[in-house]
């Protein structure tokens, strides 16, 4: 009777699901813990220190699996775990697309050009899983918006990205590279350049310099006088590793932003005064450390950097040259990568093609770049609309970074390393402004 007054039973919705559609279910400890131990590997452990453990990943030689990264693993594993405790694997998939719809696309887009490589026995094979399946994974598993995540991801930046810098200014110093650069291997005896946490040296001048330009407009967790002295060490750091693109790019924006965010702040009339005594006392101090630093020689490797650059200028020029032999066909669809390679030892380019889209373009052919980097795009706007007001500053020196060498066209961990900072060191905090020059609660300067 009952049944007929109800109408007809109805089955149990599956675990992860609700009459509206997706239910979520909290992150559960294992998750939290599986992606704070994800990144820092992801930030800690380069090629050279996995060598040291017989894990041969920046070289040809040894088993394809340690190609690629430990954290790339971690990551597979935690997404697996994570779409299992969710309730419905399915579910899971079809919860964080809606999310994170640009992300998902990239992943689809980036495993399907990885089958592409594969059947095409074109080289990129780990590349493609490193550089674009791994930062789109994280990116899901943040989408979640977990804050006893993100507050963990933001102590492992923080911390390790402080070792990361006095483990290149020891280095600097000592003149010896406790996790030197390794292909299969062997050590590039004749570039002293630090390596610190990151591998090498260009590696870590990027993410360094990506990490002070989000001190600077971002990280609002940190207090003003925490935040000047971590940009202040990690300045010094990029002169240990020698990028001089990411040198010159970061005093530029840099400065370029605390100029405009200080000057904005006078007009409203309003500053901070502890943040004001901070600043007169280092420009009071600038002129002795500089002297210091001179004295100790701090700039000569700068000097170094600047005059000597191992062929890489004219490498920039040189890669220009490759088209003009090669025909519209293998433009389109990628050249036959024996004779590619060929034409780039005679031209003088050993060390690669220090361009993304060029470099891309001459091994996988138009039509395959152009699907990536459409995908790229896209994922870095989604990314860029989840981060608070200041994210411009480090996506447009990331953006402007990314030309100067390889970087996506190859295997590399950069743009996992950019999406963590971004996330992480962007979600807004109460009560607290990106300026330096913010006055304090209840006072007027």
């Amino acid at each position: 009777m009952a049944s007929i007054l109800v109408g007809p039973a109805r089955p149990a919705p599956a675990p992860g699901y609700g009459m509206a559609g997706p239910r979520t279910v909290p992150v559960d400890t294992l998750t939290r813990l599986g992606l704070t131990v994800a990144v820092l590997f992801l930030f800690s452990l380069s090629g050279g220190m996995l060598w040291l453990v017989g894990y041969n990943y920046d070289g040809l030689q040894g088993s394809a699996l340690s190609k690629i990264h430990p954290s790339t693993y971690l990551f597979v594993l935690v997404f697996v775990w994570r779409s299992c405790t969710f309730g419905n694997p399915v579910g899971y998939a079809v919860y964080v697309t809606n999310k994170r719809p640009a992300t998902m696309l990239m992943a689809v887009i980036s495993t399907v050009l990885l089958f592409v490589v594969i059947l095409r026995q074109r080289p990129g094979m780990a590349g493609m899983i490193d550089t674009f399946v791994a930062p789109a994974l994280l990116v899901l598993l943040l989408s979640e918006d977990d804050e006893k995540t993100f507050a963990r991801l933001q102590l492992v930046i923080h911390v390790v990205m402080t070792v990361n810098a006095l483990l290149a200014l020891f280095e600097l110093g000592t003149k010896h590279l406790v996790f030197p650069y390794r292909f299969d291997g062997a050590v590039f005896v004749n570039d002293l350049r630090s390596t610190a946490l990151q591998g090498h040296p260009l590696s870590n001048a990027t993410v360094t310099s990506i990490y002070v330009l989000a001190l600077l407009s971002g990280a609002r967790s940190l207090s003003t006088s925490v935040r000047l002295a971590l940009v202040g060490l990690q300045f010094c750091a990029l002169v240990a590793f020698g990028g001089r693109s990411g040198m010159v790019l970061t005093v530029v924006l840099g400065g370029a932003y605390m100029l405009l965010s200080g000057l904005a702040q006078l007009r409203t009339g309003r500053v901070n005064l502890l943040g004001a005594a901070l600043v007169i006392m280092l420009a009071a101090l600038l002129p002795l450390a500089i002297a210091l630093a001179g004295y100790y020689g701090f700039f000569d490797a700068l000097l170094e950097r600047f005059v000597s650059d191992s062929g890489s200028a004219n490498a920039r020029v040189e890669m220009f040259d490759l088209f003009r032999h090669l025909e519209l066909r293998d433009l389109i669809v990628g050249p036959d990568v024996d004779l590619l390679d060929s034409m780039r030892r005679i031209s003088g380019l050993e060390q690669g093609i220090e361009n993304p889209v060029l470099r891309m373009t001459l091994y996988q052919g138009a039509f395959f770049t152009l699907l990536i980097f459409f995908g790229f795009a896209l994922f870095m706007h989604e990314v860029a609309r989840r981060c608070h007001t200041g994210i411009w500053l480090p996506m447009l020196g990331w953006l402007l970074l990314l030309n100067t060498s390889e970087s996506i066209a190859s295997k590399t961990t950069l743009m996992t390393k950019f999406v963590v900072i971004a996330l992480a060191l962007y979600r807004p905090v109460k009560g607290r402004s990106d300026s330096f020059l913010e006055p304090l609660p209840g006072r007027r300067g």
